[in-house]
């Protein structure tokens, strides 16, 4: 093995295990791809080399910056919307509506059914984790099911089948446009097939491994930091906090193909707008919820570029070349080729995002040449990098399990990883055997 290929594979590692020790990944991210531009003996600086031609710090940049300047506003607000939505009480009001409606015997599908409300009108993830989190406490001790199972039914009903879905006004669905030039409905009937799989099939997994526990004797623990949900706050309509979902959704329908990945501004702007006017006396400090949603797309924009600099650094290397051969020559579907990249670069970075904006630039010219139909290449890429991505070191798999809901990762995260990276990969491989079929093609 070349010392290239040596430094790829450790530099990846070397992610993976800095960011599981919890450390901070705008370090992390440099820092690994130093281990990989070393090894591969990149010069380390713009002015060592010609202009134009490979370095640690000119790559690494370009990959950070270039990410920002395509995605800043998406995130932005992105964020600020699902800021807005839980200040006004928006979120907590749709999410309540759905819990009241279903109740404590169906606990579980009332948080997963909440979760998947939100995500699917644009509401960030983090956010619908904060928002559903108090009221699945409350709905577990009524229902005493065991807490661990918490960030697994938050996570199911997020980053699953409604965050890759067709139409979904979430980032990850809307990257391949750029490089595709496809629409946020691509392949839209193989995804609704997948989605009601992965939704079904998730749901009855989840609730297997929940029985289980309890027939063991698990139950409810209560602890003096859980939230108490202030029943006597007052919070608008349920369904003039849903219209802001539905207005982004119906924004994004109607400009997405004129404006292609920038519809997402219009849709998230028209989202923000109509939350603040249909519910403005609920607000609790409306300028303080987007400044706060505004250091929150920093941060979250600031760790997935920091991964996507590596990636800038990683795809320079001789190595990086040989590996993107070995996927792209996997014999059969070439939709195979680009799931498997998508999915273990995605894994490797611990960020769907991060994956796509990575493994695209290089994989969709090669498969639009070969031929492959760029719809179900859009569908089969979405899906895939939100697979792997939710292995223990993933930004919103750590937040969720320890910052949210308090749990180790050694008690939840076996039921998170069964319905965020296995339900998913059972869909990506359905969704696969569809369009090879010509289903939606």
């Amino acid at each position: 093995m070349s010392l290239s290929m040596i430094g790829l594979i450790g530099g990846l590692v070397l992610l993976i295990y800095l960011t599981m020790k919890g450390m901070n990944i705008l370090i992390v991210g440099p820092i690994s791809a130093l281990f990989v531009a070393v090894f591969s003996g990149m010069p380390l600086f713009p002015q060592l080399v010609g202009e134009g031609e490979a370095n640690l710090v000119g790559n690494y940049m370009s990959g950070f910056t270039g990410f920002v300047a395509a995605w800043y506003l998406m995130f932005l607000l992105g964020a600020v919307f699902g800021k807005v939505m839980e200040d006004s009480g928006a979120a907590d009001s749709v999410s309540r509506f759905v819990v009241d409606k279903l109740g404590m015997k169906y606990a579980v599908l009332a948080i997963v059914a909440a979760c998947a409300v939100l995500t699917y009108g644009g509401v960030s993830l983090f956010v619908v984790a904060f928002s559903v989190y108090p009221m699945a406490v409350s709905l577990f001790k009524q229902a005493d099911l065991p807490r661990r199972f918490i960030p697994a039914a938050l996570a199911f009903g997020s980053v699953t089948f409604t965050m890759t879905s067709a139409g979904s006004p979430e980032i990850q669905n809307w990257i391949p446009i750029d490089y595709l030039n496809t629409s946020p409905y691509a392949g839209w009937e193989v995804s609704i097939i997948v989605a009601i799989f992965m939704a079904v099939f998730g749901y009855w997994w989840l609730k297997r491994m929940i029985t289980k526990a309890l027939n063991k004797g698990e139950r409810f623990e209560a602890r003096k930091t859980d939230p108490i949900l202030d029943e006597s706050k007052p919070l608008p309509n349920p369904f003039t906090g849903l219209i802001p979902l539905v207005v982004v959704l119906i924004l994004s329908f109607i400009f997405h193909d004129s404006l292609k990945q920038s519809a997402l501004i219009i849709a998230l702007l028209g989202g923000i707008i109509t939350a603040y006017i249909l519910n403005r006396k609920y607000f609790k400090g409306f300028w303080n919820a987007v400044s706060e949603g505004t250091i929150g797309a920093l941060i979250a924009i600031g760790n997935t570029a920091a991964v996507v600099g590596f990636g800038g650094v990683a795809k320079a290397v001789p190595a990086f070349e040989t590996a993107v051969n070995v996927m792209t020559s996997i014999p059969g579907s070439p939709l195979i080729g680009g799931a498997i990249a998508v999915s273990v670069i995605a894994g490797m970075t611990g960020s769907a995002s991060g994956g796509q904006a990575i493994a695209l630039p290089i994989l969709a010219p090669h498969y639009v040449d070969a031929g492959v139909n760029p719809e179900a290449l859009h569908r089969v890429v979405a899906i895939s990098s939100g697979a792997l991505d939710s292995l223990p070191h993933n930004g919103y798999v750590v937040t969720t399990i320890r910052s949210i809901c308090g749990e180790s990762h050694q008690q939840a995260y076996g039921a998170v990883g069964a319905v965020t990276v296995i339900v998913p990969l059972l869909g990506l491989t359905i969704a696969i055997l569809l369009f090879s079929i010509g289903l939606g093609i």
